[in-house]
């Protein structure tokens, strides 16, 4: 058995009197990419945000290898973030600070790495990605794939045991989706522990271990791509997917 990474047991949420989460149940394992699938509203982004304490839950409880408790009532939040990172599809980057700078500034103030340590990393990451002739411009000048890349390295320059995506293709002129995507697949290759919330299913099917279909706050069917995506259980899953692969 696989320890899990992550462990999500019997979540709720609510935002006044809407149930968003309704008894969440979802182990994630190291190195795993579990995919979240659904409709605007499901869930999705909200448990994202739960995992990374971004918002308290109501009732259960959030797990990182079985020692930090997400959800506890004096749990270090900056210690839970410092172990998941999260990307959104609004790039959130600084757009008075240089792409290098907004790749330093988290490791320089959260971890403490010397500016050369940092420089370095970021320098490295941003050759990887293709976006090494961008380190010294402005966020203003990059395209929304461009952006989003950065964003993704910024996270991952933070040395994350997990990340989490939420959308972060869904901004982007359909052009540049691949390109985006191509960097998840190098992340995944690396053996990074990943949950990502997409409406992208091809890229879902090809580099999900596990799918997840979230409806009205439950994970309605989970399995794998091929059971999920092309073979689902459940009257609601047909119906979800038929949007895209009918």
């Amino acid at each position: 058995m696989t320890t899990a990474s992550l462990a999500v047991q019997s979540v709720w949420k609510s935002f006044g009197t809407e149930s968003v989460l309704r008894g969440i149940d979802l182990d994630v394992n190291e190195h795993e990419v579990v995919v979240l699938i659904g409709a605007s509203g499901s869930g999705k982004s909200t448990l994202l945000k739960c995992i990374n304490g971004l918002e308290p839950v109501d009732a259960g409880r959030i797990m990182l290898d079985g020692d930090l408790d997400v959800t506890a009532f004096r749990t270090d939040l900056d210690a839970v973030r410092r172990r998941v990172g999260i990307v959104f599809q609004a790039y959130n980057l600084f757009p008075h600070m240089t792409v290098l700078d907004n790749v330093t500034l988290g490791q320089r103030k959260v971890l403490k790495r010397s500016s050369d340590e940092a420089d370095d990393r970021a320098r490295r990451l941003l050759a990887r990605f293709g976006l090494e002739d961008k380190a010294g411009e402005y966020p203003d000048r990059l395209s929304g794939g461009q952006q989003q890349r950065v964003a993704l390295v910024r996270a991952v320059a933070m040395s994350p045991e997990i990340l989490l995506f939420d959308e972060i293709t869904s901004a982007l002129d359909p052009l540049l989706v691949g390109e985006v995507l191509d960097a998840v697949r190098e992340l995944k290759e690396e053996g990074l522990t990943i949950v990502m919330a997409t409406h992208e299913m091809g890229f879902a099917r090809e580099a999900a271990d596990r799918v997840c279909f979230l409806d009205q706050g439950v994970v309605l069917e989970a399995g794998a791509p091929d059971q999920v995506l092309v073979n689902p259980i459940e009257q609601r899953t047909r119906e979800y997917l038929a949007r895209f692969l009918g």
